[in-house]
């Protein structure tokens, strides 16, 4: 089966993101245009008309009623899902680099780039508290000193959030606190992507450092390296599978000084336990910048530098597939 071409932006895509049925697709680049997709057919839902530049993430809640998006405009916005609505708009002194909500869809945190004298902060936000939003004053606004915040997701049940850092750093934060509950560096460069399993126990990251790694995200643990000869922008766990897909390449500016072998921007599938690599997919022109797989494990899609999201479904021999150590 060929995969499905999603042709609506025209900037390099930023990030791609299933809701938790995987019937939408939502996908966020370089230009102002919030999209989502019929995950099924490629057939596009509807947009999110707003934002006034680059965006940098996007999130749904767990029952898909609200999408978070988070911006180079200096904001970041809630939706409702379904007409398209805007219905918070959050104003930050620079650009909000990435957001989520909480398991409970109840509570938001974004953080915002370190720039123009502004250092960088995580933000939190209870929904259930209409005076936060108006008075744009979240419950609690972490500093964070030492090196910017470049991926964050909230870790399971809501307690803490995972942050990855410029330096190659991850702190655990709690969401009560604010305090660094657990900060290991096992990455020697900057933290592109952080995504959890389906069920919360570990999470993989993507660095510039050419690498992938796995995580326990409670203790923080390092469990598995995925080695690459290049930068990783993203990387997504299977849910049913013990398999990691990752999706990189060089920046832009960095394109004309290496080899121009090609094949340099295939997604790539690692096995979990072996760290072994087992199969290859081309498509994109330039770099992969955003992977996701879809929730029951059949299709997964990627958003690349080229501007192009693509919906790859499996055949056959990829479930049959035995890995042999």
């Amino acid at each position: 089966q060929k995969p499905i071409l999603l042709q609506g932006h025209e900037r390099s895509i930023t990030q791609i993101k299933y809701n938790r049925e995987g019937d939408l697709l939502f996908t966020v680049a370089k230009d102002p245009i919030v999209n989502v997709w019929y995950s099924v057919n490629g057939e596009r839902l509807g947009t999110y008309m707003g934002h006034t530049g680059a965006v940098w993430c996007v999130d749904a809640d767990w029952d898909t009623k609200h999408v978070l998006t988070g911006s180079a405009d200096n904001s970041c916005r809630l939706w409702d899902c379904e007409t398209g609505k805007q219905l918070a708009l959050l104003k930050t002194n620079s650009a909000v680099r990435t957001c989520g909500f909480d398991f409970g869809g109840n509570i938001i945190m974004f953080s915002t780039d370190k720039q123009m004298g502004y250092q960088c902060f995580v933000s939190f936000f209870d929904l259930r508290d209409p005076s936060q939003i108006d008075n744009n004053e979240p419950y609690m606004k972490i500093p964070c000193n030492d090196s910017k915040i470049t991926s964050a997701v909230w870790g399971p049940l809501g307690e803490c959030i995972i942050a990855g850092h410029e330096s190659g750093e991850l702190n655990q934060y709690s969401a009560k606190s604010g305090e660094v509950l657990v900060n290991v560096k096992e990455h020697s460069r900057q933290i592109n992507d952080i995504q959890l399993s389906r069920d919360m126990t570990m999470f993989v990251t993507a660095s510039k450092d050419n690498t992938a790694k796995l995580f326990d995200s409670t203790t923080l643990e390092h469990q598995k390296t995925f080695r690459t000869e290049r930068p990783v922008n993203s990387a997504a766990l299977s849910p049913n599978y013990d398999h990691v897909v990752l999706g990189g390449g060089q920046e832009a500016m960095d394109v004309t000084t290496t080899s121009t072998r090609i094949g340099k921007f295939e997604a790539r599938f690692f096995h979990l336990a072996f760290e072994e690599e087992f199969g290859r997919v081309k498509g994109h022109f330039g770099p992969i910048n955003s992977v996701a797989f879809h929730p029951d494990g059949k299709s997964y899609s990627s958003g690349g530098e080229d501007g192009y999201v693509r919906i790859h479904y499996f055949d056959s021999q990829y479930f049959e597939f035995e890995f042999e150590a």
